[in-house]
């Protein structure tokens, strides 16, 4: 039974599934964290693809 553990630890199968699973929180985090922040340079970018366009 405890050779059964060892090898439940030490199977990393699954270990690909948990770190993305991580990464997209934490990036989901940083996303809410800097909302406003990102909101701002997007409207600021396509403010000025806007006015480039109008010259073109």
């Amino acid at each position: 039974m405890l050779r059964n553990w060892k090898d439940l630890l030490r199977d990393e199968e699954g270990m690909g599934t948990v770190e993305i699973i991580l990464i997209i929180v934490v990036l989901v985090g940083l996303v809410l964290i800097f909302k406003e922040q990102i909101t701002k340079i997007v409207n600021s970018i396509f403010s000025k693809i806007t006015k480039q366009t109008d010259k073109v």
